[in-house]
């Protein structure tokens, strides 16, 4: 019996290593940046775009884009008022659909989340704040944990849109609980590794970040009116800066690089717009850099570049190169709708909440424009952030996704 169970146990722990080996696919690329380590792509496209490789329709609505696995591709749906896990090879056929629960059926209806892949484990969170975790090779729910019961915490007005933050053997994410504001789970069982008090506010539509930072690790997101960081292997609250915005929204993840993070929401008078801090040696506390109240992204990302930062100017139809070092506006471009933007191989890849995609050359000088087409598939809002991966431009429209080459 002894030898039986130690057989057992040493099962689970070569499973585990094997699953916990291989990057990890998540939101807005594989450093939570925007930006895709990709090479040898076009420098410029026909002017109808860049080849469509196939498309696939009949997701229903949803608002993430695709988790990459090793020969599969993960994206969240809702046909109806029940989210579907979808699973597609690498050439768009369907390979099963999954019925995972109830999904969000208020204002702007459907799924919120982009899955996390690591391994051959699948992770998102509804709109309603359940956390979910599926075997990608056989379709099998392994977990779920419905966060908002598990934490005492409320729902949000348009749903819970966390895009889940995986390191190790730990998911962190935000139920936005008085008691238990941020949350550690077991990535294999779902089981409580630590919740954090946080600074109480509600969650705010933030995907959080790691940032280590010198021998510090901190999980840095946003809540209701503020900017947090907790201790990333115990949950302890180490600062807060106020951000604020109107409908308190926060959909934007911050950005770390060389010692500062950056956020960026829409204006809502002081405390708002986009803010650079500057993290402690120890990463204990902060300081204000910089605040620039006239950059007002709401949720449509930025790039932080070459001691550059690049983002459009929400419902303003303008993009703006900003200076990192001072929050200064070095420029102003209209050539392009306003949207949400990515970056691989030197140039910027932004899709227009007008439903058009646009290969941009940026610097600190000027923007050009240098192609653009309008999606043909889909429906309603085009707040999806597209995809990059292995030489294929992944764009999701509501009901639709659509592959394109962008490979020389």
């Amino acid at each position: 019996m002894m030898v039986r169970s130690l057989l057992i146990l040493i099962l689970f722990l070569l499973i585990s290593v094997d699953q916990g080996v291989g990057q990890i696919s998540q939101w807005r690329g594989p450093f939570r940046n925007g930006i895709y380590p990709e090479s040898g792509l076009k420098k410029s496209w026909p002017v109808k775009g860049p080849d469509m490789l196939w498309s696939f329709e009949g997701l229903g609505m949803g608002y993430g884009n695709v988790g990459l696995g090793k020969d599969k591709i993960f994206v969240l749906g809702m046909p109806d008022s029940t989210g579907v896990l979808y699973t597609l090879d690498y050439n768009g056929k369907l390979i099963r659909k999954k019925e995972y629960g109830p999904e969000w059926n208020g204002d702007y209806h459907g799924s919120r989340s982009t899955p996390a892949i690591v391994g051959d484990l699948v992770y998102f969170e509804s709109g309603r704040g359940t956390v979910y975790c599926y075997n990608g090779n056989t379709g099998n729910k392994l977990w779920s944990v419905d966060l908002l019961k598990r934490f005492d915490a409320n729902n949000i007005p348009w749903g819970m849109t966390e895009n889940l933050l995986i390191e190790g053997d730990r998911l962190y994410c935000t139920p936005g609980g008085k008691k238990n504001n941020i949350v550690a789970l077991n990535r294999f069982t779902g089981e409580t590794i630590w919740t954090s008090p946080g600074n109480r506010q509600p969650s705010a539509y933030c995907s959080p970040i790691l940032v280590k930072h010198n021998k510090a690790s901190l999980i840095v997101t946003m809540t209701e009116k503020s900017i947090i960081g907790v201790d990333a292997m115990t949950g302890q609250f180490y600062w807060q800066v106020p951000q604020f915005q109107s409908n308190n929204i926060h959909a934007n993840n911050p950005v770390y690089s060389d010692g500062i993070i950056y956020c960026s929401s829409d204006y809502a008078g002081d405390n708002s717009g986009l803010v650079a801090l500057k993290l402690s040696d120890d990463g204990r506390s902060v300081s204000i850099k910089w605040r620039n109240l006239n950059f007002k992204n709401l949720m449509g990302g930025i790039i932080v570049t070459d001691g550059h930062i690049y983002g459009s100017i929400y419902k303003r139809h303008s993009w703006c190169c900003v200076d990192a070092s001072d929050g200064k506006i070095l420029y102003t471009s209209t050539a392009f709708g306003d949207g949400n933007i990515i970056m691989a191989d030197g140039l910027f890849y932004c899709y227009s909440e007008r439903g058009e995609v646009a290969l941009i050359k940026a610097d600190p000088l000027s923007l050009s424009l240098i192609s653009n087409f309008r999606v043909p598939l889909g429906a309603d809002q085009h707040w999806s952030h597209t995809v990059i991966h292995k030489g294929k431009l992944y764009v999701r429209h509501g009901n639709a996704l659509m592959a394109y080459n962008i490979k020389n």
